[in-house]
């Protein structure tokens, strides 16, 4: 080690790639003692609390359609199954995510391959070498990485050549896993066996876009493609149905700013409909520098999309509030008494 007792150099790749993530279970802690506590706290404690509260309200309103939206790399640090398993038990009605969050992360579980514990401060050189990628402190086998690149061109090669939304290619990798999963329980097979529509709005910034290009260049004049504009017209559909809806968002990027829009998108339709009446966002954006991914729910409420009555922003890195927030609300029990919307059942 050197005297900063960073990582010694000369591993092999089977050093590097010993210890997998688990996924936490928010079925096997009751953190509903906790939230209540930090409902009587201040700073980031007493958002978060409100935040549950808000995210409970959600599942409470009968009316209510709910939209997780997931940006950023939190699924592959262990929060995978809290997203699966709010699909499970009727918290989450369709999810709008990043391509790698549904492709890298989950569908390449879902195949048997694992992300591992690693270290921020290793030679990413060294890393390299040994054909092996970094999410900040957590590593990927990039070997295993192309295999599932090439399992995507190889169901793609299977199905009609035509036009496809995210949606309804995710839906075809659902139907995929629940006859070839190596993993059982993941979010997209959830999903699939749920009636959950998964859209990825930016779907080939993943290796469904690196297996995608090999499945057009195997089949130059006969392939697939993805039509992102009616796969928005099919979000604003859902978003139609909704007499009320409330957003449960990890992160920013592309997906919050796709739900957001089916408000407008449905004025510009002609149809009236209210904004987002709930609203939750967690992120450690910084809202100074304009940029969408950090602007604020008020914000966005200038817009005419999120109503401000139900809305809380926590500034906070996921995967410390994600879990509690969704262990209260499991524990709690009123997704019981919730009506499954299955809004897959519209399109397929």
């Amino acid at each position: 080690m050197n005297k900063k007792n960073g990582p010694t150099l000369g591993h092999n790749k089977k050093s590097f790639l010993k210890n997998p993530v688990t996924h936490i279970d928010i079925t096997d802690f009751d953190s509903r003692k906790i939230i209540e506590s930090m409902s009587k706290m201040s700073f980031t404690s007493r958002d978060t609390a409100n935040a549950s509260k808000i995210f409970n309200e959600m599942i409470e309103d009968k009316e209510c359609t709910i939209f997780l939206t997931l940006a950023g790399s939190t699924s592959a640090a262990g929060c995978m199954q809290v997203y699966s398993d709010l699909v499970k038990y009727n918290m989450v009605d369709a999810v709008v995510a990043t391509g790698a969050s549904i492709i890298d992360m989950d569908f390449f579980e879902a195949l048997g391959f694992k992300h591992y514990q690693g270290s921020q401060f290793q030679d990413d050189a060294e890393l390299r070498d040994n054909y092996i990628d970094r999410i900040y402190d957590t590593y990927i086998d990039e070997e295993e990485l192309q295999a599932c690149d090439k399992i995507i061109c190889d169901i793609a090669n299977k199905l009609k050549p035509k036009s496809y939304t995210s949606r309804e290619f995710i839906w075809e990798l659902g139907k995929f896993l629940s006859k070839n999963s190596k993993k059982k329980g993941s979010l997209i097979e959830t999903a699939y066996n749920n009636n959950v529509p998964i859209f990825c709005p930016a779907f080939t910034d993943s290796s469904a876009g690196f297996g995608l290009v090999m499945h057009q260049e195997q089949n130059p004049k006969s392939h697939i493609t993805i039509d992102s504009i009616r796969e928005f017209r099919e979000l604003t559909e859902i978003k139609i149905k909704s007499k009320q809806s409330g957003l449960f968002m990890i992160g920013g990027g592309v997906p919050k700013n796709f739900i957001q829009d089916t408000v407008v998108c449905a004025e510009l339709l002609g149809k009236k409909i209210d904004m987002h009446k709930y609203a939750v966002q967690i992120t450690v954006a910084d809202t100074r520098d304009g940029a969408c991914s950090s602007s604020t729910l008020k914000e966005a409420s200038s817009w005419g999309k999120v109503d401000l009555a139900k809305e809380q922003m926590v500034f906070a890195e996921a995967t410390s509030v994600v879990p509690l927030i969704a262990s209260d609300a499991y524990h709690k029990n009123n997704w019981k008494k919730r009506d499954r919307r299955e809004f897959a059942k519209i399109f397929n």
